[in-house]
């Protein structure tokens, strides 16, 4: 009897922890861990995907976050996710024949894209415990700006505009929803029936 591979991605905001998740994954329960955003030199240097990459690469960002709604931020992490989806696709289906456990991890591997075209893998959205977490990460480590109040705009983002729309697709499609790292560890051990 032929035994489909543990396949796993993890999604979620900015800063909630989903490369640590991955990583502990990898090394805990002996995944291959692929980082999407990994690929982003790739996607820049291909005329397929450079727009979409570039995109908030492209903006002023403070002027970005002043005048653009939550639900226009959203929008855009969708646009974005759903121009560089074939590439992200393409990516885990190479790996089709591997037999050891994989996890796929990054921001732009939106829930309603893998029910649609890998119905099989399973799932964990990962949110971030809260507001000021959600800022304390992006100050440790900033995704994009490089002012304490640039930093600040976008992990308002992150928690308020972006995290309620991964909670609902996570909902709506049936995925595994946390807050923490661990709690994601922890998920993919009962998915994977560990």
């Amino acid at each position: 009897m032929n035994v489909e591979p543990k396949r796993l991605f993890i999604t979620g905001i900015p800063t909630s922890g989903k490369s640590w998740a991955g990583s502990l994954i990898a090394t805990e329960l002996g995944a291959i861990h692929i980082e999407v955003d990994d690929m982003r030199a790739d996607f820049q240097n291909d005329n397929r995907y450079r727009d979409a990459a570039n995109f908030y690469i492209n903006q002023d960002e403070k002027e970005y976050y002043e005048n653009t709604t939550h639900k226009e931020q959203w929008d855009n992490v969708v646009r974005q996710s759903e121009a560089l989806w074939p590439a992200i696709l393409k990516k885990i289906k190479s790996y089709e024949k591997e037999p050891r456990p994989m996890v796929f991890e990054g921001v732009n591997i939106l829930p309603h894209l893998v029910h649609r075209d890998l119905p099989k893998m399973k799932g964990v959205i990962l949110l971030g415990p809260s507001f000021d977490k959600t800022l304390e990460r992006n100050i440790q480590s900033p995704r994009w700006g490089n002012t304490k109040e640039l930093q600040h705009m976008e992990a308002e983002s992150f928690f308020y505009g972006e995290r309620p729309h991964y909670l609902e697709e996570g909902e709506k499609y049936g995925y595994k929803i946390c807050d923490t790292a661990t709690e994601a560890f922890n998920l993919t051990k009962e998915l994977w029936n560990i």
